[in-house]
């Protein structure tokens, strides 16, 4: 009977893996050709039985993670380097890529995090696990082609063959997208005009980047 379960496990474990390989590279050309309908497609599939949501492509946050682990995977198969006069505690991070899944994971979400605390502000919205939830599922479906960007801009300015030029049109071509699908997002989520919806999302991009320094500062030091 344990060997027949531990078949069967591996039986949805193959499974899994080989939809994956289908669904990974479709979700994240829907949500390249069109985020916000994507991110209205997360927040449906939210009132939906547990063991049949993102039947059809693979959840925001598994997204994400496995863009992250993607993105390392790439980084070492390059032998980056970590920065010269790291601290320890980066050394220690750069050089596990265990260590360093976990804690871009930890860094790319704290943009999704934000974002949907804003929301929930904004709407006059109790914060809570579950209310927190829908629009930072969406989130993190923009988050997962941005990442990709800025990680693989970073990467091209470490390397000595690559025009810089390329790095950052990458990660400027990024970033604009982000910025007009997240204003989108906030003006149609609020009701609001798309200037004021703006004026949100640079204040989501500040204050993530403040609880970045926050967070990045002990790393460097320690």
């Amino acid at each position: 009977m344990d060997f027949l379960k531990i078949l069967r496990s591996f039986e949805d474990f193959i499974f899994e893996a080989a939809t994956w390989m289908l669904f990974y590279p479709l979700t994240m050309w829907r949500i390249v050709s069109r985020p916000l309908s994507t991110m209205r497609y997360s927040d449906s599939e939210q009132s939906d039985r547990e063991d049949g949501r993102y039947d059809d492509a693979i959840s925001p946050p598994l997204l994400l993670l496995f863009t992250l682990v993607l993105v390392n995977f790439i980084a070492f198969a390059l032998h980056v380097p970590a920065p010269e006069g790291s601290s320890i505690l980066t050394s220690q991070i750069v050089s596990s890529p265990q260590n360093l899944a976990l804690f871009r994971s930890l860094v790319f979400s704290l943009l999704p995090l934000i974002a949907a605390v804003a929301l929930l502000v904004a709407q006059r919205t109790r914060l809570s696990r579950a209310t927190i939830r829908p629009p930072f599922y969406a989130q993190c479906y923009l988050a997962a082609p941005v990442t990709v960007a800025i990680n693989l801009g970073g990467l091209f300015y470490q390397r000595a063959e690559v025009n810089n030029a390329w790095a950052a049109a990458v990660m400027i071509a990024a970033a604009l997208w982000f910025m007009a699908t997240q204003t989108r997002w906030f003006a149609s989520k609020l009701q609001w005009p798309l200037l004021r919806a703006f004026g949100l999302s640079c204040g989501v991009v500040v204050l993530s980047g403040v609880y970045l320094l926050i967070l990045l500062i002990p790393v460097a030091l320690l």
